[in-house]
């Protein structure tokens, strides 16, 4: 299993930032790849998406102003995996893609990896009041993995609170049906 390749541009709109990539991932190369995962259906549901994606398109994305990184390229089946001397070198190389891209939002999927990043312990849902990196807003999404307990409606409301939303009193769907990817 190989690294998967980040999906990063300048000033994007969000910048995702899971732990690590799945086997599944490296196996297939794209980020959340695993079947799983609720990734995909959560960025659709929450309204930042015109339809539902797919992990090998994920590199798409960059159009609608997304990215995609980890705080450790390897693949593993559990973040338990992770080595602190991986975490240790992942944050300093996340920072500086941070520092480097400017994303305008970075969306941590999992409170455990903006923990990890950050230092912070205790932190909630949301945007983050100070942020690490100057100039770009923190927000501390819930994991999209399968294991997670929390309700998928819980989580898409958390999402919907990221930057491009659609969400509103109207469906995702008619809302994106006037935009050109819609």
């Amino acid at each position: 299993m190989n690294p998967i390749p980040d999906h990063l541009a300048w000033g994007l709109d969000v910048l995702f930032v899971g732990f690590n990539p799945s086997p599944r991932s490296g196996e297939t190369g794209h980020h959340y790849a695993n079947p799983r995962n609720r990734f995909w259906t959560i960025l659709h549901r929450a309204g930042l998406t015109p339809r539902l994606y797919r992990a090998e398109e994920d590199g798409e994305l960059l159009k609608l102003g997304y990215g995609f990184t980890n705080i450790v390229a390897r693949p593993t089946p559990t973040a338990a995996d992770i080595t602190a001397a991986e975490y240790a070198e992942g944050r300093k190389l996340l920072r500086r893609k941070i520092e480097t891209h400017r994303p305008q939002t970075v969306c941590f999927v999992g409170k455990g990896v903006y923990e990890v990043y950050s230092g912070r312990r205790g932190v909630e849902w949301g945007f983050q009041d100070e942020p690490v990196v100057e100039g770009v807003r923190d927000f501390v999404a819930p994991s999209s993995s399968g294991l997670v307990r929390m309700k998928l409606e819980e989580i898409v409301s958390i999402y919907a609170q990221l930057p491009g939303s659609k969400m509103g009193s109207e469906s995702p769907q008619g809302l994106w049906a006037e935009c050109p990817e819609g």
